[in-house]
């Protein structure tokens, strides 16, 4: 059986834009999970039957019924921060870049940066940061989530660190140096 250490260094050959030791899974203590004991428990299980009927109408394609069910469910408990998150993702879907960040910016704000929906709030917010442009705003999302354990975003953050790039570079050309031995025979003189 492999070790810790043994499956960060297969981890670093197999994935070398990886950050060394980032081994899938490896420091994941548990689900993330978002506290909701300071809601009524009869408003919660509406928001979130309205919630859910508000996903199933955006998979089916139906943004404007998507939109009604995360507005209602953001009316019976605004300060619950899983609505504006889903409301953020519906936006963004219909091209409302602007409305979604605002959603977004909200979540983040009532999930005080933890728990789930602030996780998939910070992968969201970067991922519209690092496509206007913003790589440094979207780093620092992502390294947010990343340490809330989502791996997408410990990815991302990597990809967008000047000097990790430079290092992953690096350690994939001696890994590839490695693997052809040939290739270094060749080019010395």
């Amino acid at each position: 059986m492999a070790t810790a250490h043994d499956r960060a260094v297969l981890q670093a050959i197999f994935n070398p834009t990886s950050p060394f030791g980032d081994v899938p899974g490896l420091n994941q203590v548990k689900e993330l999970q978002d506290d909701d004991s300071a809601f009524d428990v009869k408003l919660l299980e509406q928001v979130k039957s309205l919630e859910l009927k508000g996903v199933s109408a955006a998979e089916s394609g139906d943004q404007m019924k998507a939109l009604e069910y995360f507005n209602q469910a953001i009316e019976v408990l605004p300060e619950r921060a899983s609505a504006y998150n889903n409301r953020a993702q519906n936006r963004r879907l219909q091209g409302d870049t602007t409305g979604a960040l605002e959603d977004l910016e909200r979540a983040i704000s009532l999930s005080r940066g933890t728990g789930q929906t602030a996780c998939q709030a910070l992968v969201q917010r970067g991922l519209l940061h690092r496509l206007a442009g913003q790589d440094d705003e979207a780093r620092l999302d992502f390294e947010k989530a990343a340490m809330l354990g989502s791996d997408f975003a410990r990815q991302q953050a990597v990809l967008l660190n000047p000097y990790a790039a430079l290092c992953n570079r690096m350690l994939s050309e001696v890994i590839n140096k490695l693997r052809n031995p040939e290739v270094l025979e060749m080019e010395s003189p």
